[in-house]
């Protein structure tokens, strides 16, 4: 890897549409990629696909990327690493644990339903990932993970309640993560609607689990937040 190493403009994972004029081509490489990588399959893309679907010539193509393994590697890096970021910015000031759920919630499924192809590969290629790459996705993601059972376990210590948080969290991520197979825009929910009713169905399930009495909890109004 030639200047995308040499640039540091990859630290973090982000090329920022509006960063420098590498980072701009890097972002719209990335989403060629997707495309690429989208409509034949990691497997049955090949680099010179790449190429043409980038508008890059083969040898400027490998100048900037090795291998094929680099741009899917860059793609998810990219897409976690987007993810965590908007989710942290999203959760600074909220304190209420329900609350703090919900935003977890709303910003999954808003990136899921608006990146469903970056999803589709990334839920298809998950384990192609070798030579270091896979383990440095692999550590972003259990950061993903991490951040969701803290918010689960806060819940739990505010409310007084007994269940696996483990399986919880598991369970909401099952829910959440096929919704670019089955989602229908015309007639299923918005990301901002569905995540409500995600919230829902998550959230009263856990606070009508063992260890809790009485009726479903009052439901804590969706977040405001910025559209991704």
């Amino acid at each position: 890897m030639a200047s995308a190493t040499r640039s540091g403009s990859l630290s973090g994972g982000l090329p920022a549409a509006s960063g420098s004029r590498f980072d701009r081509r890097l972002a719209k490489i990335l989403q060629h990629a997707t495309e690429v990588f989208w409509e034949k399959g990691y497997e049955g893309a090949s680099m010179r696909d790449l190429s043409r679907a980038s508008r890059m010539s083969l040898a400027g193509l490998y100048y900037y990327f090795d291998s094929k393994e680099k741009l899917l590697y860059l793609i998810q890096k990219y897409t976690f690493t987007t993810i965590l970021e908007r989710l942290r910015q999203r959760l600074q000031g909220v304190d209420d644990p329900e609350q703090r759920i919900r935003i977890f919630i709303q910003n999954h499924v808003e990136y899921f339903l608006a990146n469903q192809k970056a999803v589709k590969v990334l839920s298809h290629e998950d384990d192609v990932l070798r030579n270091g790459y896979g383990a440095e996705v692999a550590a972003i993601k259990r950061e993903y993970y991490r951040i969701c059972l803290g918010l689960v376990d806060e819940l739990k210590a505010a409310k007084g309640l007994q269940f696996s948080s483990r399986i919880a969290v598991l369970s909401l991520f099952g829910m959440m993560n096929w919704i670019y197979t089955w989602h229908n825009p015309r007639i299923d929910a918005n990301a901002g609607e569905l995540a409500g009713q995600m919230g829902d169905i998550f959230l009263y399930g856990v606070c009508r689990g063992r260890g809790s009495s009485g009726p479903p909890p009052k439901r804590v109004s969706s977040p405001k937040v910025r559209v991704m």
